[in-house]
């Protein structure tokens, strides 16, 4: 793919994604903001088992918020460690997708590959992971769209994909900002730690501190991932 049609492809994701982002588009933003959900919490599940513990499910409301269910173990590491790396695996999960994604959509044909990875992995998530009624509807819809795409065998199509997945992955974590600040929140009546005061209660340092760290290495990602795109 020569490097003026890279630029093209870009150029075309990144109007189409700001596109989106106008108020009139909030029907359609949404099922995106559910990916990126979805991209958070299958961070925390798939920390947990790389961690030598194990991922229940993980649900994801209609609000866009969601929950993974996980059990630790100290098998590979002292136990404060891995609660600390899970937590931080949800917090960097969409930095870490977008910027594979992103570098991914380099030439047609790691493109394809990825594009069905991705795919596997929702389908595979669906089939294990997942339990709850917007989960499963809207991440169906995109398995069936990722197939569909697949089938079309258009590789422009499929990098043109992976970019905009890719920024929308980014746009997920800049909007989890207030989150990343928040020391504890409420859900179902009670007070729980955010994943960053986790991350500082299991190691040092303050839950704000961690934040910075967390967008640092997230916009690491990013620019590393872009330049590669762009690399001969």
């Amino acid at each position: 793919m020569t490097k003026q049609l890279n630029y093209i492809i870009l150029a075309t994701a990144i109007i189409v994604f700001l596109l989106l982002q106008l108020p009139y588009f909030t029907t359609i933003q949404y099922p995106f903001r559910l990916l990126g959900t979805w991209f958070h919490e299958m961070g925390h599940g798939l920390t947990a088992i790389c961690t030598g513990g194990s991922f229940k499910y993980l649900e994801i409301y209609e609000n866009g918020g969601g929950v993974a269910y996980f059990t630790l173990t100290n098998r590979f590491l002292p136990l404060n460690i891995g609660k600390a790396i899970t937590a931080m695996g949800g917090l960097l999960g969409p930095a870490i997708a977008g910027a594979l994604l992103i570098a991914g959509a380099k030439n047609a044909r790691s493109a394809t590959i990825l594009l069905r990875l991705l795919t596997g992995m929702i389908i595979l998530s669906l089939l294990v992971w997942i339990r709850s009624y917007w989960g499963v509807i809207v991440l169906g819809a995109f398995a069936i769209v990722f197939v569909g795409i697949t089938f079309l065998k258009n590789k422009n199509i499929e990098v043109g994909t992976l970019l905009f997945l890719g920024l929308q992955s980014i746009l997920s974590s800049y909007l989890q900002l207030n989150y990343l600040f928040t020391k504890q929140f409420k859900r179902g009546g009670q007070i729980q730690n955010s994943d960053t005061q986790a991350i500082a209660e299991n190691t040092i340092g303050t839950y704000w501190m961690w934040a910075i760290i967390i967008i640092l290495i997230s916009f690491y990602l990013v620019v590393k991932s872009i330049r590669f795109y762009f690399r001969k």
